[in-house]
């Protein structure tokens, strides 16, 4: 009995109301992960391996504009969010050139406060070059979805309500400005969300904003995603895509009723 199989039948199944939730996975830099104190770097070769286990199920990453269209059309199947978390300079090296061979797409969360910087917020590890002006351009016009980090990568959840806006309305508006495209998508630095959170970056004009693991939140401005790091070998990989569903029981609907009719309005894939 294959490996994925066997574990399928050990697993208890929801029940059949409940939809499954969109598979979203979250990356952030894509290059040597000889020192990754945080965990968060991908080796251009295991990266590889990973698309290459999507293509072969029969698998398309997607940014998460689209993935959501899709959802709101009743495509979706076959379909996994691919982000990736504080726009460093390597996605353009190396991610780019192996999601274009596959024909892939993907959401790239960017820091219009720190353009052409460093991770200045992590403490320990490498510093890591950031995308500047041009590599978002560049991006951008290979069909990456943009989206905005914050302004500076800081915890919005103990930001005032002044950094607070800044962070949310006002990177949207440079992001807007320096693409000459809607940005619809926010990620939420260290994942930290809460209320107020959510409602600065609706009020600040997004369409959906991801988090990490938001339980009670998880709606369209709360998205929970799956993170992929370089020990994620098929079998891990299979393993996460089978158990994200037990996982993520909370609102089958990501859109209220409101905000369905005039865009996505479920998060389950068939």
């Amino acid at each position: 009995m294959p490996a994925p199989t066997a574990l399928r039948r050990l697993l208890p199944k929801p029940p059949l109301w409940v939809k499954p939730p969109l598979w979203v996975a979250m990356y952030h830099s894509i290059t040597d992960p000889g020192d990754d104190p945080y965990h968060v770097t991908v080796s251009p070769v295991r990266f590889a391996r990973q698309l290459h286990w999507l293509g072969d199920r029969g698998l398309r990453g997607v940014s998460v504009r689209e993935l959501l269209a899709a959802t709101a059309a009743g495509r979706a199947k076959g379909l996994v969010g691919l982000t990736f978390d504080d726009g460093y300079a390597d996605f353009h090296e190396s991610a780019l050139p192996l999601l274009r061979r596959h024909g892939f797409t993907a959401t790239v969360y960017v820091l219009p406060g720190r353009l052409g910087g460093e991770n200045a917020w992590d403490a320990d590890g490498p510093r890591k070059r950031l995308l500047d002006e041009d590599g978002i351009l560049r991006i951008a016009e290979a069909g990456m979805e943009i989206g905005s980090h914050g302004l500076t990568h800081i915890a919005l959840t103990e930001a005032d309500d002044a950094t607070l806006a800044d962070e949310t309305r006002r990177s949207r508006e440079l992001l807007q400005e320096m693409t000459g495209d809607t940005v619809d998508g926010f990620c939420y630095p260290y994942g930290k969300v809460d209320p107020r959170v959510i409602h600065a970056v609706r009020k600040a004009g997004y369409r959906h904003a991801c988090a990490i693991d938001p339980g009670p939140h998880t709606g369209a401005y709360a998205l929970p995603r799956v993170h992929i790091g370089e020990d994620d070998t098929s079998w891990r990989l299979t393993a996460k895509r089978v158990l994200h569903p037990l996982r993520r029981r909370h609102p089958v609907d990501v859109f209220p009723p409101r905000a369905a009719q005039a865009g996505p309005a479920a998060v389950g894939a068939p």
